[in-house]
């Protein structure tokens, strides 16, 4: 029987795991190992993926993959019981003094101390990591929020320097993501490793834990989300852990800055006496006849001198060898002779054991766990956590109400970001800017300022850089919806149950959540894409993301929509974010009979517990986005305006103009203008506007208000022709900083596909909208 057949409420225990490759690697380390059971939780709403419960974890899986996982003994799933801890520590280890010191004398006092910052996904690392540094780092309740290294310095100790890596569910990568964090441990060395974990699901977690301890580093372990476990009337013996591990371990809670002054002064202990972690063989010899063990052992004798020239630990190359891991072959140089003896002993391991070469070292680690956590681990009853997320997902992720509720929960952050809150404090934005700009143009008259200056700072600055600042609380609203959505662990499960829909167009339920970080800005979204492990899944998300209408667009359509459709003007936006996304759906599907022909890449992900957004979380990410555009309007859109204004008040011979259509920037655009006219914007200042949108779109709302003083631009355009100017602003190339990143992460060859690609798509879409509303309107 396979996992796919198992009915719903039911357990069973794991008999074989197919497949093959990095994603049958990838469910071996994700828990799903022979011996192991495993509990069919829920379907998504169209009946697939699927979720399940293993190692006391949530994990969802396509049916297709889950065909692949044989099971027997079908069973009844037992129902947790509740029972009192046989030792209550309330905060085990809490103030707990540093051990003595080691005889080996300290590094040299100024030697950076760099620490590594790792742990699986959705461990709290981020939040650590700005309790560490104070930093103002993303934080999301979503696999890859971290989507690259981040440093900083812990505070107060500026002879440290931390690294938040991507977060990783084992050593053997699975996408580019875990790539970034056993590149930056393998290869730069930091002096120790910081690894966290959530304690309310210590079994999983220290499936990494097992293969960082192989590297030989000195390391601290911090037991993270502690105060869930006290909730929870669970509890860990931090000593007795501490002892089988051979590490230090501390108990904390990241979320509410508890233990980590402790973790502190751990971690700064172990870098300064480079204190290596007390164990790294986990495989017992007497452990199913020895196999393993023996397997192990003679691998890592036959090998140890390519190790040490290679640079890398012997006991990791020896798991890393028998899984197969091609990254760890190529780099030991081996020749064909010693393959063959590596072959032969990993065969006999796996005749003798039972189980093929990766499946017995997920078992081996699995074991080791089994025998620690039985020891130090007090399980009472589900946490609460827990409890209240089977509860919110009854309704979030039901068959019937999933979807229903997904469309609500974006229709009201939309209305309330554009029908309620969002209107009223920008017009008292923009009503404080025309004030200023009235009072400071009264001033400069009576001072006797030169016209030429005055023009500059009233028609320039005040004109461009102020309409711009007046759509801040647009983008500051969406962006406080975005992470409350993030925070809590919705976006996992908006994966979830989108996964099937997506893969009618060619993606995985995963590519959503680049998508909807692309309503935020493209160039997050852009490097979220890496969470995916299938370069063919990311290259499509990538293409489609300029197709989303990122906040900095929002500026345009509130502009353009609140001057020629006053009364509809929160329709006319709602309707532009629409049909980006139903072009966007119809380019996925034609880039799936093209040029990106296949399967997407297989759906395994984690659904976290629901939490409960933190406020300081989330005002840091409102601030962050905030501050980054205001610095951007004082920045790149005012050395916009600046220069627009400029070309467009001097001629050729750089004497002042009264009439802008011989100035600098008609000469400089009336050539591009023809090419709108079809569209019904033929004019050579909204060609320069779309110009100056390129380097950041707000800066084409500047330009417009500096070409276009006393709402000229009205007289101008009919309805039918602002409608097409909208339509092509939200399709055309996205900014420069967008595209810099696709390059990144993609190709020049790429990225300069996206800018001709889009303008192309966007004239199209603009020309026939245009005729559309010649018609109707």
């Amino acid at each position: 029987m396979e996992l796919d057949s198992l009915p719903l409420g039911k357990a069973a225990t794991i008999t074989s795991v197919g497949g093959e490759g990095a994603l049958r690697q990838h469910f071996l380390d994700m828990g799903l190992i022979p011996g192991a059971d495993v509990q069919l939780v829920k379907f998504a709403p169209s009946g697939d993926p699927m979720e399940v419960r293993v190692h006391s974890y949530e994990l969802s899986l396509r049916k297709a993959d889950a065909h692949e996982i044989g099971i027997d003994q079908v069973r009844e799933a037992k129902a947790e019981q509740s029972k009192a801890p046989h030792t209550y520590i309330d905060h085990p280890g809490y103030g707990e003094e540093l051990g003595p010191k080691p005889a080996g004398a300290p590094l040299s006092e100024g030697t950076l101390l760099t620490f590594a910052l790792v742990g699986n996904q959705n461990s709290g690392k981020t939040t650590l990591f700005n309790q560490l540094t104070g930093s103002n780092q993303h934080v999301g309740n979503f696999p890859g929020v971290t989507v690259d290294r981040k440093d900083g310095v812990i505070r107060g100790h500026e002879d440290t320097r931390v690294t938040d890596l991507p977060g990783i569910y084992s050593m053997s990568p699975y996408s580019d993501e875990e790539l970034v964090t056993r590149r930056f441990i393998l290869q730069e060395h930091p002096r120790a490793i910081i690894n966290i974990i959530d304690a309310t699901a210590i079994e999983r977690n220290l499936y990494l834990t097992m293969q960082l301890m192989q590297l030989n580093v000195p390391m601290v372990l911090a037991l993270n989300m502690m105060d869930e476990v006290r909730e929870s009337g669970g509890t860990i013996h931090v000593n007795a852990l501490e002892k089988l591990l051979g590490i230090p371990v501390v108990p904390i809670s990241a979320a509410k800055n508890e233990g980590v002054d402790e973790l502190i002064d751990h971690a700064l202990h172990v870098a300064r006496y480079q204190e290596k972690p007390g164990r790294t063989d986990f495989c017992a010899p007497n452990e199913d006849g020895g196999a393993v063990h023996r397997a192990l052992h003679a691998v890592m004798h036959l090998v140890e001198d390519h190790a040490q020239r290679a640079g890398l630990p012997i006991r990791f190359v020896g798991d890393k060898l028998i899984e197969g891991d091609h990254l760890v072959i190529d780099a030991l140089g081996l020749d064909e002779n010693e393959k063959e003896m590596i072959e032969h002993i990993i065969k006999q391991m796996e005749s003798e054991r039972g189980l093929d070469r990766a499946a017995a070292i997920a078992d081996m680690r699995y074991d080791f766990i089994r025998r620690v956590t039985s020891d130090t681990v007090v399980h009472t009853h589900a946490s609460p956590s827990r409890v209240r997320s089977e509860k919110i997902d009854r309704t979030l992720t039901g068959k019937y109400s999933a979807i229903p509720m997904f469309i609500l929960i974006m229709c009201l952050v939309f209305y309330l970001t554009f029908g309620l809150a969002g209107p009223f404090l920008q017009d008292l934005i923009a009503s404080g800017v025309d004030a200023l700009s009235k009072i400071t143009g009264h001033a400069m008259v009576a001072g006797g300022v030169n016209p030429v200056i005055r023009s500059l700072v009233i028609d320039g600055v005040f004109t461009g850089v102020g309409s711009v600042i007046s759509f801040l609380p647009l983008i500051v609203i969406l962006y406080f919806f975005l992470s409350l959505l993030e925070d809590s662990g919705y976006m996992a499960r908006v994966a979830f149950i989108m996964d099937s829909l997506l893969r009618k167009v060619g993606l995985s339920g995963r590519s959503i959540v680049p998508l909807l970080l692309g309503f935020g800005c493209s160039v997050p979204a852009v490097m979220a894409s890496r969470t995916l492990s299938s370069e063919r899944d990311r290259k499509m998300t990538i293409l489609l993301i300029p197709f989303i209408s990122c906040s900095a667009k929002l500026p345009i359509y509130g502009y353009m929509a609140h001057m020629f459709f006053p009364r509809h003007s929160g329709a006319v936006m709602v309707g532009l974010y629409l049909l980006g996304i139903v072009l966007g759906i119809v380019m996925a599907v034609v880039l799936k009979l093209t040029g990106f022909k296949g399967e997407a890449v297989p759906f395994v992900m984690e659904l976290p517990n629901y939490r409960m957004p933190s406020a300081r979380n989330t005002l840091m990410l409102v601030w962050e986005k905030a501050k980054d555009f205001l610095v951007r309007a004082f920045t790149v859109i005012f050395v916009a305006t600046l220069v627009i204004w400029f070309l467009q008040t001097f001629g050729t011979h750089f004497q002042v103009v009264e009439d802008s259509s011989q100035s600098l920037l008609a000469a400089i655009a009336s050539g591009l203008a023809p090419v709108f006219r079809p569209l019904g914007f033929g004019d050579w200042r909204i060609a320069s506007s779309l110009i100056s949108g390129f380097m950041a779109k707000e800066t084409l709302v500047a330009t417009m208000e500096v070409l276009f003083p006393s709402g000229s631009l009205a007289a101008l355009l009919t309805s039918a022709g602002a409608l097409s100017l909208l339509v092509f602003s939200l399709l055309y190339t996205p900014c420069v900083a967008a595209v810099t990143t696709i390059k990144r992460e993609l190709s020049t060859g790429w990225a300069l596909y996206v800018v001709l690609a889009q303008c192309v798509f966007g004239w199209l879409m603009a020309f026939v909208c245009y005729h559309i509303a010649l018609l109707v309107l």
